[in-house]
């Protein structure tokens, strides 16, 4: 998320009523979160297991939990709970604005875009030309779709991530100030769910096709011309590279990279990064010819029992 105009390290702090380390002028571009952080940025840290990737990222103001050494070129604000004060300037530069029309009046349409009855279209959205949008279906504010893209009944574009801190009396969310793009020549079936970035854009590259009852989490990026059939959920801020296919009902988790390629075969759970041009099954996914021997080992095991009990007869 960046700020417009740019904001200073006093300014900020006098939002969120905390102290700074750093000269009062200090320039302070935007907020992100760790894996979309640049320089300019606020990037928040509350834990000492993250202290030194927080201070040693892209970021150059640095909001946490205790006083630390300044790393040079950079600025502190100091705060009892980064977290809440985070959320706190999420709400001050990106409030939530509510709905006055069905389609609101900064909204965007192109050319020869067809918009069925009972879409909802939020503020600020941006749709290009020669798209599909059928009924029921919910764009959230900010969104962003290229040209000649349709979008199946019931799916909702820009919902919030699902992002939770664990506190002893609740769980507190995180506020969502991202948004979703889409690019040109993408199908979305009917159902599906993309969450909108937390800072920065959740987004679906140029020519992929989404089946229907597809989850696509906050920061995630799909590349182009990507396949991915129905009743896949996809966790937040996955990268998949372009060409990939990902059949029925798989599972993947946050935070890793999906290769240029790959296939993934149904109903695999995904748990850790997978290189590309190379095909992948089961839970957890690996190497499909790999995870085919091994399970045609297991249906072996009976008879390679009931050998060893006649040898001991």
């Amino acid at each position: 998320m960046k700020f417009s105009p740019t904001q200073t390290l006093e300014g900020i702090a006098a939002i969120i009523d905390c102290e700074y380390v750093g000269d009062a002028k200090f320039p302070v571009k935007g907020m992100n979160e760790i894996h979309v952080v640049r320089q300019g940025d606020i990037v928040f840290v509350d834990h000492p297991k993250y202290y030194d990737k927080a201070l040693q990222s892209l970021a150059t103001v640095i909001l946490i939990n205790k006083k630390v050494d300044c790393p040079k070129g950079k600025a502190l604000l100091i705060s009892d709970d980064p977290f809440r004060d985070f959320n706190k300037l999420s709400h001050h530069f990106n409030p939530f604005v509510a709905a006055r029309a069905v389609i609101a009046d900064s909204a965007v349409i192109g050319t020869h875009t067809v918009v069925q009855p009972n879409v909802f279209i939020g503020n600020n959205v941006k749709i290009g030309d020669d798209c599909l949008i059928h009924p029921n279906v919910t764009i959230y504010d900010n969104t962003i779709i290229g040209n000649n893209v349709t979008i199946h009944a019931g799916t909702v574009l820009g919902s919030d991530a699902f992002y939770y801190k664990n506190r002893p009396e609740k769980f507190d969310k995180l506020l969502s100030g991202g948004n979703v793009v889409i690019k040109d020549n993408v199908d979305i079936g009917a159902l599906c769910t993309i969450d909108k970035g937390v800072t920065a854009s959740t987004i679906i590259e140029e020519g992929t096709k989404l089946d229907n009852q597809v989850h696509v989490g906050h920061d995630t990026v799909i590349g182009k011309r990507c396949l991915i059939a129905s009743q896949v959920g996809i966790a937040g801020c996955v990268l998949i590279e372009d060409f990939v296919t990902i059949w029925g009902q798989v599972g993947i988790t946050s935070g890793i990279v999906i290769g240029e390629k790959a296939v993934i075969s149904a109903q695999s759970g995904v748990s850790k990064s997978l290189p590309g041009n190379k095909s992948y099954f089961g839970t957890p996914a690996d190497d499909f010819r790999k995870k085919y021997k091994e399970l045609a080992s297991i249906r072996l095991i009976p008879d390679i029992i009931e050998k060893l009990d006649k040898l001991h007869e």
